[in-house]
């Protein structure tokens, strides 16, 4: 469950910035309100659903015969969260970008960046099902 909430939260938090930055006026009502529901996004159903993946991923991890760490897979997942960590903190980075009105990111580069938690997942999900 921690980890479907996380993913749905890196796919909505993006769009939302993408719909922020193209029909928003900075310093509107509707401004404050984008604010308030990318903060809550990220600070109530993502940042607790990160937190809950990472202790059971490791959980799994430190399970003896879970993953043979001689192979490929295991290394490919593995930094692939890594990388969705990562996005998940430069998404914190630019909600405050938003919140101090200093975004300068364009929809387009949301939206492109709105890509990468679907990249990441097929890499984790064949990795774990094919385990090359």
């Amino acid at each position: 469950m921690s980890v479907i909430s996380w993913m749905a939260g890196l796919f909505y938090l993006p769009r939302l910035f993408v719909y922020h930055v193209e029909q928003i006026e900075q310093g509107s009502e509707t401004d404050r309100l984008f604010q308030v529901m990318e903060r809550k996004l990220l600070r109530l159903i993502m940042n607790p659903a990160m937190t809950a993946t990472w202790i059971f991923g490791l959980a799994l991890v430190f399970t003896p015969g879970i993953a043979d760490w001689s192979e490929v897979w295991p290394w490919t997942k593995a930094v692939s969260v890594l990388t969705m960590t990562w996005f998940h903190h430069w998404l914190g980075y630019r909600r405050k970008d938003f919140m101090a009105g200093a975004n300068t990111r364009s929809g387009r580069t949301y939206r492109m960046m709105n890509e990468v938690p679907t990249v990441l997942m097929i890499i984790i999900v064949a990795s774990v099902i094919v385990k090359f």
